[in-house]
């Protein structure tokens, strides 16, 4: 005989779950609805396990992934007639993210206590944020539900791609730079010390740039020192982290992020992009403009570019036109506010807001693979230059020592 947990419904209209042993799934079944309650579902008890003990969810994470995926899926059964109850059951046994499975299981519960599915959504802003609420919200008000979940499901995956441009622009910096660091510390560490010796043996000054590494040498290798160093850089890394979620932090840093010689323009065209492409999902599922406005200032990822949004919402309110004010602000490019203007004017806000939105991803594309190749050069250089500098100060006293064998 095996365990089966039930999830039933009283005679009060009340849930709760049951655990019931019988030969079989069918017996539990009847056996529960034996006493007068009404069987929702019916599942296997979990054995006790140390896997099943232990709530390990706090160590996964709810990416963009998993939510494009779970909204692809749920969309195809709703459109195939399948019931919101039913159908998020299904996606939660067969979701392999245990957090994101107990989230779905949650708004399961919250719908068949009579709530809505935005609502329960709503409740559990760290797997649906606002944009994913609004545009739920809309669906189910036009009766589109399924429509919406596709254009959720392609928002979502787009900026997944558009995200993953970005990492894979800054990867190659970021890891030849720590590779660079590292080297330079161990032949400062390891290397200088035994030419040191071998400098001290033999007498006489050594030139100052030598002097410097043996003294940088020096400092890294007392642990005091390197102790002090390592927390030096620790708590400067807190602090600008901490300075940085302060407003008047992140809109400095966020504004000399858009002047960067390289990154800059890169940013402001993912900006771009993620705005168009959002506000143009939120526009074609039916949330209203200044909601739309909200969402989309606090999806921005650029302080300015939130500022800018803000600014364009409060003239909306007042009757003006949105590329009007966002070419006020003279944060997005021109090519942008015009056409969103053309847009504006043909009453197709969200077919130009599209094409704005492709045209940037592709421009994103293209400024990525121009960055990065000229990011690969620029890096061989630099590392070069680190490791030249510590061959250069080993043999500037080579020319003394032929002297002081001599």
């Amino acid at each position: 005989m095996a365990t089966y947990e039930l999830r039933v419904k009283d005679a009060q209209g009340k849930f709760k779950t049951v655990k019931q042993t019988a030969d079989s799934i069918r017996d539990a079944r009847i056996t529960v609805q034996s006493q007068g309650l009404q069987v929702l579902e019916v599942k296997e008890a979990q054995k006790l396990t140390l896997k099943s003990d232990l709530d390990l969810t706090f160590l996964s994470k709810i990416t963009v992934k998993d939510k494009a995926i779970f909204s692809r899926q749920f969309a195809s059964l709703v459109n195939a007639g399948v019931a919101l109850v039913r159908g998020l059951g299904v996606m939660a046994d067969q979701c392999t993210n245990p957090k994101l499975k107990k989230v779905l299981m949650a708004v399961n519960n919250d719908i068949q206590q009579g709530g809505t599915l935005a609502d329960a959504m709503r409740a559990h802003p760290e797997a649906f944020d606002n944009l994913y609420v609004a545009m739920i919200q809309a669906g189910e008000t036009g009766g589109v539900l399924d429509e919406v979940l596709n254009r959720i499901s392609k928002l979502l995956e787009d900026q997944a791609r558009l995200d993953n441009q970005i990492k894979s622009a800054l990867a190659y910096p970021v890891v030849v730079g720590l590779l660079a660091v590292g080297i330079f510390l161990g032949m400062v560490i390891f290397l200088i010390p035994v030419f040191d010796g071998i400098f001290k043996q033999l007498g006489g000054d050594l030139p100052p740039f030598t002097q410097f590494m043996v003294d940088l040498s020096e400092f890294l290798r007392t642990p005091q020192y390197m102790a002090l160093l390592i927390v030096s850089i620790v708590g400067l890394v807190i602090g600008i982290r901490a300075y940085y979620k302060t407003p008047p932090g992140r809109l400095m840093f966020d504004q000399l992020l858009l002047k960067l010689p390289l990154f800059g323009e890169l940013v402001e065209k993912t900006a771009v992009a993620r705005f168009c492409r959002t506000f143009g999902s939120l526009s074609r599922s039916g949330v209203p403009i200044l909601r739309s406005l909200d969402i989309v200032s606090q999806t921005a990822g650029n302080q300015v570019i939130a500022n800018a949004i803000d600014s364009a919402k409060a003239e909306v309110q007042t009757g003006g036109m949105l590329s009007i004010a966002i070419q006020r602000a003279r944060v997005f490019p021109v090519l942008a506010t015009q056409m969103i203007n053309v847009g504006e004017e043909t009453g197709e806000l969200d077919k130009m807001l599209m094409k704005v939105a492709d045209f940037y991803e592709d421009e994103v594309e293209q400024s990525v693979k121009a960055l990065t190749s000229v990011m690969e050069p620029l890096m061989i250089a630099v590392l070069g230059g680190m490791v030249g500098s510590i061959l250069v100060a080993m043999y500037l006293p080579m020319f003394k020592i032929f002297d002081l064998i001599k």
